[in-house]
Formats: C-alpha cells, structure tokens, sequence
C-alpha cells in the first residue's frame, strides 16, 4: 500500500488539488457571495461545508502567513478559499470574514480528500 506524502506547503496542497482535478478557487464577489469561475457557480455560505483547513506560517515573513479553506459543495465538488493572515488578506472589509462564518465546518481526513 502507498504510504501518503505529508503536505506541508501551500504549493503542495494546491499541486495536489491540481493534479486531482479539484483546483477550483472561489473568490469572495460584491455581493457577499462565494464565486467558482471554474464551476461558474455562485455560493451562499449554506451551499458550502469547511472540510479541511489549513495554516501556514512563514518562517522569516508575516506576509507568508495564509490559510487554506478546502470546502465541498452540495454536489460533492471540491473547491478552496485561499487568504492570507490580517493585514496581508486579500479580502478588505467584514464580506469575506461574515461569509466564513456562516459556513458548516467538518474535518476530514487527507487521504478522503485526495482519493
């Protein structure tokens, strides 16, 4: 049996999502709402289920501080939400904070994740 490679960079997770076909980012819009250009799909936070976060801190550099959201949608699509920690964020103002709240969160294992 193949013994799983840890993940311990955000190039590495994205890599890996890419290489599963499960690369598709979503964006926060003007709107409030979470938005999948690869899918097309718009998102309300209930459509949307947290399954997986994870933190990187830079060793040397606050600016490579972000944390990478893997969420699913109601279809069982795979998606990411990718930001960066507080004054480096990507996403200005309470939008992009008040929609992650709102979504459910599970945790998942990696290896259901990236089967």
């Amino acid at each position: 049996m193949e013994q799983p490679i840890a993940m311990n960079t955000l190039s590495q997770i994205l890599e890996k999502l890419r290489l599963k076909g499960k690369d598709n980012e979503l964006k926060i819009t003007d709107h409030g709402k979470m938005q999948s250009k690869t899918l097309g799909t718009i998102y309300k936070p209930e459509d949307l289920t947290i399954v997986k976060t994870y933190r990187f801190e830079g060793d040397s550099d606050p600016a490579d501080n972000s944390v990478l959201y893997l969420v699913e949608d109601q279809n069982k699509n795979i998606g990411y939400i990718l930001d960066a920690y507080g004054i480096y964020s990507d996403n200005e103002g309470p939008l992009f904070d008040d929609f992650l709240k709102k979504i459910p969160t599970e945790n998942r294992d990696e290896q259901e994740l990236f089967c």
